[in-house]
């Protein structure tokens, strides 16, 4: 059978491996953390508080005769010789898997870069910190900046969070329920300095576009990602956004059987348009890996991949006694508020035309699950 290698240990890379593996391929995974697969939501809830360690997340595994090379990222990929490097070893493949994911983005201000949180590492690293009495500030107001805020209010720090937009968590929720999420910290003490960006980092602090100066005793970045695709430049891939694919994850632009995962992998999703898109949910991993690991089956056998790959996006983010669950991509639509009240449970549709593209429930997960089988399938 063929050798595959799959450059990237997280959750995408385990399934297609999984996949690839079930079918009988000797398989390879290269991973620049030194530890096995493991789940990243609670880094910023259970870890930060103290419960979970990383041993307690890691996945489940179908099979022990994966070869696991971790603790070592990928420097190099030459499609055309069918090999990718690891300093200076060379590991040869026939069939590749690009599942090495993102990092946190770094906003390009002058001063000292501030804490992150993407690894265990990074949680245990602030878990340390975050001590009762201690003063947090967060850059940046999305889901993992505001997770991290709501943990360490509950830990007794005293938080504060600036960010560009003029709401939390604009881009997923829109500005009415990012209001009324921004309300809801407010009520448990967090201080909001919206509408501004950093000018500069400091050793305990930051100063905003505006002069305003703040401080704190930890600061956390927490301002996006970045996609890891350095290690592939030279090949003629479209790396312009994470790794351009098709439909069924086949990367273009190459005729080596290559296929990319996860929340590096751009592609079309005809449930919604035929537009390539990365999406950065929880269930995307699993579900790019199982279908990549079908496509580059197909094409290590010499055969042309088929199917209509349609996944639907979801995420969750639970925020003190709040917990917000959402299908679809609300982020291409208009807010509609359809039940309850902005404040308080409520579900949310977001409109694009007369379609529903996406929906957030607030303390309303069982009322949304219909449509996860009604959002696209018109």
């Amino acid at each position: 059978m063929a050798q595959v290698v799959v450059v990237g240990a997280g959750l995408g890379g385990l399934r297609a491996a999984e996949a690839l593996r079930g079918q009988g391929h000797d398989v390879m995974v290269i991973g620049d953390e030194r530890h096995l697969p493991y789940n990243r939501p609670p880094l910023s809830k259970e870890s930060l508080k103290g419960g979970v360690e990383v041993e307690g997340l890691h996945f489940r595994r179908k099979h022990d005769d994966i070869d696991w090379r971790l603790g070592a990222a990928a420097t190099g990929c030459s499609l055309a010789s069918r090999v990718v490097m690891v300093d200076d070893a060379a590991y040869p493949f026939d069939g590749l898997v690009i599942a090495s994911g993102i990092r946190p983005r770094h906003l390009p201000v002058s001063g000292p870069q501030p804490a992150v949180l993407r690894t265990a590492e990074d949680a245990l690293a602030l878990r340390d910190r975050l001590t009762p009495g201690a003063s947090l500030l967060v850059v940046g107001a999305g889901c993992i900046g505001c997770e991290v805020a709501a943990t360490a209010r509950q830990l007794g720090c005293e938080v504060t969070v600036t960010a560009y937009d003029a709401e939390p968590m604009m881009r997923p929720l829109g500005a009415q329920l990012g209001a009324a999420m921004k309300a809801h910290h407010e009520a448990h003490g967090v201080t909001f300095h919206l509408g501004q960006g950093v000018a500069e980092f400091h050793d305990d602090g930051v100063t905003l576009a505006d002069g305003t100066r703040l401080t704190a005793d930890v600061v956390i970045e927490a301002v996006g990602s970045v996609p890891n695709v350095e290690w592939l430049h030279g090949n003629d891939l479209d790396l312009a956004d994470g790794v351009l694919t098709d439909n069924l994850m086949r990367v273009l632009g190459t005729d080596v059987p290559v296929v990319a995962v996860g929340d590096i992998a751009r592609f079309p999703n005809p449930r919604f348009d035929d537009v390539p898109r990365r999406i950065e949910h929880w269930n995307l991993p699993t579900e790019t890996g199982k279908r990549a690991g079908q496509t580059l089956g197909a094409l290590l056998a010499g055969e042309e991949p088929t199917g209509d790959f349609r996944p639907m996006p979801a995420f969750w983010s639970d925020q003190y006694d709040i917990s917000l669950q959402s299908y679809g991509q609300p982020a291409l639509g208009e807010p509609t508020l359809i039940d309850g009240e902005w404040s308080g449970d409520c579900i949310v549709e977001y409109m694009r035309g007369d379609e529903v593209i996406g929906v957030v429930g607030v303390n309303r997960t069982k009322d949304l699950m219909h449509y996860r089988q009604e959002i696209g399938s018109a």
